[in-house]
């Protein structure tokens, strides 16, 4: 049996004898060479995963120089089962070379035997020591001097062989100098241990879930010692030191006694920190605002290409997390390299979501609130008067609405800010996806919010537009798109509400009724069945109470604590609720005009009622020339109030705020702070909006004392006229920067 030569050879057959290393990997591999492959697929977990991400992130590097020549070096890759594997997503004819290099001859035995059945001509096999490994190109044919490898190598992967190589920082010192300064990409996958206090560069290239508990740290770390495989975090420091992370995944190996034993493993790609980024890093600081805290010190680019020095950068503050970063690396002894940057900076496509540091207010956020926004974005545009020229901002939310601003008048900058970081995530997934997908599987994700192949196009299309946190994140949380029981917009905080109100029509008998609700044909019909089936279950007192609930308020509702108490001074629960719903049901059908509630009793959109960016129309103006309309994105992780306090005076036109101020306490000083930095911002005649759950909002005081002109665009009368599409607002306000 191969399980029984796998446990002789790996726990009781000894390694005495053996001199060095090549030695000691022959004897271990000798008698189990023919069942490697076999034995180490529950083990060896990730491979295929860093394989499928590298494949699509090469295709996009590669995008702009198609003809240059593609060399792939696998170092450590034994059998060769990396490159048959690589075949299903990058076909393998597709390079001009492709080198196994294994110290292990019984090993790369079964290696050759593959690549002949397979009779791939451009793979070639070396056995040769990774720290200073030559490829026959680099010989000149006609003399005895040898070519500059320098940037001559497209592709390098590492599949559980950086944990094995005793000299590894001249391994990756070596990469470092032959791979292409532009178009390289390096991939590797490996088991890894790490401490709890994670280091600032370690938390600006995402590190999700990367600490381990002490038992599971020391434990294997001696137990892997045993067969010369070293996970001590050394390796994977330089790594992430040397090279400029684009994408980090940590994850837990579950194959032998799931829950018990975990062995840690993680999967990076990564490319040159020489490679020019100067354009993300002009839109980062440049372009972005937000400066604080959030991009690299001015001095780390001076004399890189595209940077003009003279380029007036604001100042970042003493004590900023990037400059206590700058500080821990400004001692290190690294020839012409400048301080790390985070995983941001190194992304191979466009900039959209700038740099962010995990902070403990991050960690409170555990997934997103809103799966969908709940505003009305068609009553925005009337009274917008957007044009091509403005500079918005936006409360991210779900992203729906900014990307109909995107649509109706494709904006020149709209900054999209929310402190939940998985708000940031689930819009970098929308903008991804867009760009990387056709409308049939984009209309799946979010329409349907259910994708039977999400992780293949998570890793193979998507990935490559996204930033590292968010495709952690997405990779952690593959379930929101993958259960058909369950889909996307049952998911988050806002999930909950739409699952109770399924359980609740369930235990009425109405849940058939709510179907048919969502199927009129006619508003007659329509109000029909609300007014004899659904309206009693919703207006029953015991639903209304719990409506009432601060905690359900807050957890299913996504409703504060201090906006629960404006909603209350107006008048009762019940009274609220009715007005909101009456007049919704009376004036738009849900089969075709109003898909916020649609989405809410059916937990999905359809083609006929969905939001702007799901119908075909929407999806091909955002996706025209390239995706050209989503380039006006930028992606903030932080409070409304920092990213105002890093953007120019009069930089913005126009500013949504939404329901955001009816979060803060009466006479809060923080609103006074918050709207003096609005007012700065603000270019005169500029316009802000904001709805509100009370009908005079007592903030509305100190936007007039700010230098705004502050008047209603609708105030709620009564049950008879719905403000618009969702009418759960008390009145929605415009104030113009006088």
């Amino acid at each position: 049996m191969p399980q029984l030569t796998f446990i002789w050879y790996c726990f009781i057959r000894p390694l005495t004898g053996a001199k060095d290393q090549k030695a000691r990997l022959d004897k271990f591999y000798e008698g189990q060479a023919d069942v490697y492959d076999a034995t180490r697929r529950g083990l060896l977990r990730g491979r295929k995963t860093m394989l499928n991400l590298s494949a699509g992130h090469l295709r996009t590097l590669r995008a702009n120089c198609p003809d240059k020549r593609l060399v792939w070096v696998d170092i450590g890759g034994g059998t060769g089962h990396n490159i048959e594997l690589m075949d299903q997503f990058f076909p393998i004819s597709s390079f001009d070379a492709v080198y196994l290099i294994d110290l292990c001859e019984p090993l790369l035995q079964v290696a050759r035997k593959r690549f002949a059945t397979k009779g791939w001509s451009n793979v070639h096999i070396l056995c040769q020591d990774a720290s200073d490994f030559v490829l026959p190109e680099w010989q000149e044919s006609s003399s005895a001097d040898s070519v500059d490898p320098k940037g001559s190598v497209g592709f390098v992967t590492l599949s559980y062989s950086l944990s094995m190589i005793p000299n590894f920082y001249t391994l990756l010192d070596r990469i470092d100098y032959v791979l292409s300064p532009q178009e390289g990409l390096l991939g590797v996958v490996d088991f890894y241990t790490a401490g709890k206090n994670a280091s600032l560069h370690e938390k600006a290239i995402g590190g999700e879930s990367k600490e381990c508990g002490w038992l599971s740290r020391w434990f294997w770390q001696i137990w892997f010692d045993f067969d010369n495989v070293h996970l001590s975090p050394a390796r994977r420091s330089y790594l992430e030191y040397r090279f400029g992370t684009i994408k980090s995944y940590n994850g837990r190996n579950r194959f032998v006694l799931p829950f018990i034993i975990r062995i840690p493993y993680y999967i990076w790609l990564g490319r040159p920190r020489t490679a020019d980024i100067s354009r993300t890093c002009h839109a980062f600081e440049i372009e972005g605002g937000n400066t604080v805290g959030n991009c690299s010190p001015a001095s780390s680019y001076n004399g890189v290409k595209g940077i003009d020095p003279t380029l007036e950068i604001p100042p970042l503050e003493l004590g900023s997390p990037i400059m206590k970063q700058h500080a821990e690396f400004s001692n290190a002894v690294v020839v012409n390299i400048t301080p790390p940057l985070s995983s941001f900076h190194y992304q191979v496509n466009k900039p959209w979501r700038l740099p962010y540091y995990e902070h403990a207010v991050h960690k409170e956020f555990r997934t997103f609130v809103y799966s969908f926004t709940w505003e009305d974005p068609y009553v925005d545009v009337q009274h917008l008067q957007l044009t091509k020229n403005d500079s918005m901002f936006v409360i991210t939310s779900a992203g729906d609405n900014a990307l109909h601003y995107a649509i109706a008048a494709n904006p020149r900058r709209i900054h999209c800010v929310d402190m939940n970081p998985c708000q940031g995530h689930l819009l970098e997934l929308k903008l991804a996806a867009i760009q990387s997908l056709d409308y049939a599987d984009f209309f799946a994700l979010f329409g349907k919010g259910y994708h039977v192949n999400f992780r293949s196009l998570l890793d193979s299309k998507i990935a490559p537009h996204l930033s590292s946190s968010a495709y952690q994140f997405w990779r952690i949380n593959l379930e929101a798109f993958t259960t058909p029981t369950k889909p996307f917009y049952l998911h988050g905080y806002s999930g909950w509400a739409l699952r109770f109100a399924r359980i609740i029509f369930r235990l009425a008998g109405v849940s058939k009724d709510v179907e048919r609700l969502c199927e009129c044909e006619t508003l007659d019909e329509q109000v029909q069945i609300w007014q004899q089936k659904i309206r009693p279950v919703i207006l029953n007192p015991a639903i209304v109470a719990l409506m009432r609930n601060p905690v359900f308020c807050w957890n299913a509702l996504g409703v504060p604590m201090n906006q629960r108490k404006m909603l209350l001074d107006e008048g009762s629960v019940y009274n609220y609720v009715r007005d909101t719903l009456d007049p919704l049901l009376s004036t738009y059908l849900l089969k075709t005009e109003n898909y916020f509630y649609l989405l809410c009793l059916l937990g999905h959109y359809t083609h006929a009622s969905c939001p702007a960016y799901l119908t075909r129309s929407g999806f091909e103006t955002l996706k025209a020339k390239g995706g050209n309309a989503l380039n006006s994105f930028r992606l903030h992780t932080d409070s409304i109030y920092n990213v105002l306090r890093g953007l120019n005076t009069s930089s913005l036109t126009r500013v949504l705020i939404m329901d955001h101020l009816d979060w803060f306490k009466v006479d809060s000083e923080s609103v006074d702070q918050e709207i003096v930095q609005l007012a700065r911002v603000v270019t005169s005649g500029g316009l802000v909006f904001w709805r509100s759950a009370a009908k005079y909002p007592w903030y509305n005081k100190i936007l007039e004392r700010a230098g705004f002109h502050v008047e209603p665009v609708v105030i709620r009368k009564g049950p008879e006229v719905a403000l618009d599409r969702v009418n759960m607002y008390a009145s929605f306000w415009r104030g113009t920067k006088i």
